[in-house]
């Protein structure tokens, strides 16, 4: 019998908590956590979720999609909108959009966020 646990944070490793914080703000449009600081900022989703973005000194990128660096978490979101409008988006917000695609790009796409997270956006 399963646990029946709640998912309630995801909380990312990088070297700035604020600037990544704003990055998916801006992404999602999830909300500000108040208690956010410059070692730990986080958005909240309407159900309790919180989307969490840790200071790690030397914080590394993971090197996506090699593994010098692993990944070490993939994210994904699904989008409604044409995927060309919300990629020309997050790469205006600072996005990234490796040069290795594993999927069909009309279905779904890979990108990183400013801290070098690999994350995808979907066709939902």
């Amino acid at each position: 019998m399963p646990l029946r646990m709640k998912l309630d944070a995801i909380t990312l490793d990088c070297p700035d908590p604020s600037a990544l914080a704003a990055f998916y703000h801006q992404a999602t449009g999830l909300e500000p956590h108040p208690e956010s600081n410059a070692d730990f900022a986080g958005l909240s989703r309407a159900d309790g979720l919180l989307l969490g973005f840790q200071r790690v000194d030397d914080h590394r990128a993971p090197s996506w999609p090699g593994q010098a660096v692993p990944q070490q978490l993939h994210i994904c979101f699904s989008v409604g909108e044409d995927l060309d409008e919300v990629e020309a988006r997050l790469l205006e917000l600072g996005a990234g959009k490796p040069e290795f695609q594993p999927h069909d790009a009309a279905r779904a796409r890979v990108f990183t966020d400013p801290a070098g997270h690999p994350f995808c956006l979907v066709r939902s």
